[in-house]
């Protein structure tokens, strides 16, 4: 039986006391939320439905809890039921109904986990977004593994979502980076305020390959070519490095469109039609001091120009009119000013900030004797990182840790093949599960022969506990954006199944005579539990972005 089962079998059991009129409530919840006791000497699971409904059903907290508990002990798959505290159900299953978790899971195969505690959210998930005009770096490292692996809960837990990479390829930034270039193709030096290093000069001799006749060009004619030149190369190194770091998005969404297609000066008409521009010295202000903000924002400044954030303006209103509902923006720890200015968009737009925009601020990490990049001049490239601790490692550190904590990151400690490297113990839990199985089947043991209540070794009771809590991590990482409840699961799961492994052998023993003994059920649903395993430690790693090797 899983958490989920049981809760379905709490609920119609409070569907159907208030039904025969032991207990009178105005409304039944929707569901009845069951966890796992700090102690398992308090049984299996606890619900503490009795306390939430006592007041509505004008009833002691522990009558209602007794009259529930009587009514769950005559349920198949329930051992015992006991009524402890104020009011707390603690519900011991029975081996056989425990024990059948195991054939659930490898059943699912690679949707167990998933859930639906999001279902019918409609959300659009923004990270990364880092100006092409230059590699990825150490800055962007955190947000791209963080926002692949919230991405990836959202779409087990139900949600609609998309992600996408906003493509910052417009203004002064793109002018100065073309300029660079340009400069570079001539054999000049970088010009004030533009982008140094070796990619710079690379992304010119690109440009004088496709075109030869560049050098020969009025700069003002070549300007616009070798920008559009330098800006696809450098998008496509760009997309190349997130590949490599196992991060593809759904939309890369270029804002230049937002000027050629007219979006700002729609943008601009729809916040006039809400009431909060304001015509001044020459040019259009939005009011977001009305929603908190720390000042009024210029949107079109005298000369005519918009501005940033009438970009960003007209961004996020165009991604209410493609249908997003929720819009989750992950910025870096120098993009505190956003939250208030992002959600005075919203409101000035005539919507609910609370509901329809979410900034994660992710704060910065430092990688102990990373090198600065020969190639890009002053930054840490993340390509580089890639290439020095592997994506893996990489990926599971950084979401091993809540976005608002500042990391400092042990290159030694990730390269270490031990178990004090967290992404190595989980890893090595799977190949390990792995090569268990095949040692099983070398000896005859094939997932057949399956009878749930054999399971009862404390250890394999421990286990199953681990397993069954998968789906409610993944639901409560999601509902939270908080990947790293996934990681430290997963170390407690791998903890277990070592445990386990140490204690009950799924291979049959050796006779006297140093002869295999015959295989029996016992051996056969014992793999189905190592089988179980290995399916939630590669679901779990997944979520992650880590792959699950099976030797290593």
């Amino acid at each position: 039986m899983t958490p989920e089962e049981l809760s379905q079998v709490v609920h119609s059991t409070l569907i159907q006391a208030t039904a025969d009129g032991d207990v009178v409530l105005d409304a039944v919840p929707d569901q009845v939320r069951v966890e796992r006791p700090k102690s398992r000497d308090h049984g299996d699971w606890a619900t503490n439905i009795a306390l939430q409904l006592a007041k509505q059903a004008q009833m002691n907290p522990r009558q209602l809890a007794e009259i529930l508990a009587e009514r769950l002990r005559s349920h198949e798959g329930i051992a015992a039921v006991d009524v402890a505290g104020p009011g707390f159900i603690n519900i011991t299953l029975d081996a056989a109904s425990a024990g059948e978790l195991a054939r659930t899971i490898v059943e699912a195969g690679d949707t167990y986990g998933h859930n639906q505690a999001l279902s019918g959210r409609t959300v659009n998930l923004e990270y990364v977004s880092a100006n092409p005009t230059g590699p990825l770096h150490m800055g962007h490292t955190r947000m791209a593994a963080l926002g692949d692996a919230i991405g990836r809960l959202l779409r087990a837990s139900g949600a609609q979502l998309t992600t996408e990479y906003y493509i910052n390829d417009a203004g002064s930034q793109m002018n100065k980076f073309a300029e660079s270039v340009l400069a570079a193709l001539h054999g000049e030096p970088t010009p004030e305020g533009g982008y140094p290093g070796q990619y710079i000069q690379d992304l010119a001799e690109q440009a004088a390959a496709e075109r030869p006749d560049l050098r020969s060009m009025p700069r003002t004619e070549a300007l616009p070519v070798v920008r559009e030149i330098a800006y696809q190369a450098q998008l496509a190194q760009i997309q190349q490095t997130l590949a490599d770091f196992h991060i593809t998005f759904d939309v890369y969404f270029s804002e230049r469109t937002l000027h050629a297609e007219g979006k700002i000066d729609q943008a601009v008409a729809t916040l006039r039609e809400q009431g909060h521009i304001e015509d001044r010295d020459g040019a259009v202000w939005l009011r977001t001091t009305d929603f908190g903000d720390d000042k009024d924002r210029v949107l079109i400044k005298a000369d005519g120009e918009p501005t940033y954030f009438a970009a960003d303006a007209a961004y996020y209103l165009n991604k209410r009119q493609r249908g997003f509902e929720e819009n989750i923006y992950l910025l870096g720890a120098d993009h505190h000013g956003y939250i208030g200015r992002l959600k005075a968009i919203a409101a000035c737009a005539g919507d609910d900030p609370q509901a329809n925009i979410e900034v994660i601020i992710g704060q910065l990490i430092s990688v102990k004797g990373a090198r600065l990049s020969k190639r890009a001049g002053n930054v840490i490239l993340l390509e580089d990182l890639i290439s020095w601790l592997g994506a893996d490692a990489l990926r599971y550190t950084l979401a091993r840790y809540s976005a608002d904590q500042p990391l400092d990151v042990d290159p030694e400690l990730l390269r270490a093949k031990t178990n004090d490297n967290p992404v190595f113990y989980v890893q090595y839990a799977h190949a390990r599960a792995c090569n268990a199985a095949r040692n099983a089947a070398a000896q005859g043991v094939e997932r057949t022969g399956f009878d749930a209540g054999l399971l009862t070794h404390e250890r394999e009771e421990e286990l199953l506990a681990h397993l069954a809590k998968f789906p409610t991590v993944v639901a409560r990482s999601a509902e939270l954006r908080e990947p790293h409840r996934v990681a430290r699961y997963l170390e407690d799961l791998a903890a277990a199944y070592h445990g386990w492994y140490a204690k009950c052998r799924i291979a049959p023993s050796l006779d006297a005579d140093g002869q295999p003994e015959p295989v029996t059920d016992l051996n056969r649903t014992r793999l189905w539990l190592n089988d179980a395993t290995v399916q939630v430690l590669r679901n779990g790693l997944d979520l992650l972005g880590v792959s699950a090797p099976e030797q290593m």
